[in-house]
């Protein structure tokens, strides 16, 4: 069995391979990371996106959110529309014509990750992606010291 500290190395080196992707996409496109973090948050929310949930799952305030969102939108990566219900609300969506830059820089992470999980089953998969799933849970409602 495989103990925590080989499971710690490996999640650390798979966070640093991910954060240079990240980095690299955001210097290319004049975005912070942190912006690139955002743009991820609004393609995969479950709902549509608002800036006070994307502040909640960033952690960040309201001005620094509003600032993320502003340039995002300069950048044309995402775009705001209004809730026709509530005028007040206020909806992210990822901009389908920044989708193609998106998935050019990032095709090689795609390609790494289908490599990867050609050299194991179906089977394998499933439990792979069920710890991954957990462990997200798990970090989730980690906050860090004093907040």
């Amino acid at each position: 069995m495989a103990d925590l500290q080989s499971f710690a190395v490996q999640l650390r080196r798979l966070n640093g391979e991910i954060n240079r992707l990240v980095q690299g996409f955001a210097g290319d496109q004049g975005l912070h990371p942190t912006d690139v973090h955002a743009l991820a948050a609004i393609l995969d929310a479950d709902e549509p996106m608002t800036p006070g949930r994307l502040r909640e799952h960033l952690g960040l305030t309201s001005g620094a959110v509003t600032a993320c969102v502003d340039r995002l939108e300069r950048a044309g990566h995402i775009r705001r529309v209004r809730e026709s219900a509530d005028r007040r609300v206020v909806h992210l969506h990822y901009a389908a014509d920044a989708r193609p830059a998106a998935r050019t820089y990032f095709r090689p992470l795609a390609a790494a990750t289908q490599a990867a999980t050609d050299r194991f089953t179906e089977e394998e998969l499933a439990v792979a992606l069920r710890f991954l799933a957990d462990l997200n849970e798990e970090l989730a409602s980690v906050r860090p010291h004093g907040r």
